[in-house]
């Protein structure tokens, strides 16, 4: 039997393959941490990780400190897979406002 190639195929296989890639590379990736938020003396806005000690950053404003503290924890985390150490778990949890 003659191997034909069939680009409709092959485009649709790759298409699947790719959203089947991304899907687990995002759960893989992206992880879920509690960050505390706290203001300091200073007016300095402290962010620190709970579930990764020592992991902690600062910001003049809300968002400043929140991206700071992304940053730090993805250098923790690559330290910790670097060094073969165990990476604390993601959370899966939702905050509701009530009146």
């Amino acid at each position: 039997m003659k191997n034909t190639y069939n680009p409709r195929f092959t485009c649709y296989f790759s298409h699947c393959f790719l959203e089947i890639y991304l899907y687990f590379r995002s759960l893989l990736l992206f992880m879920k941490y509690r960050v505390i938020l706290e203001p300091d003396e200073d007016g300095m806005i402290i962010a620190s990780v709970p579930a990764l000690p020592g992991c902690i950053s600062q910001g003049e404003s809300r968002m400043e400190a929140v991206n700071n503290i992304r940053d730090a924890v993805q250098g923790y985390v690559a330290s910790l897979k670097k060094h073969g150490e165990p990476v604390p778990p993601s959370i899966d949890e939702e905050i509701i406002e009530v009146g």
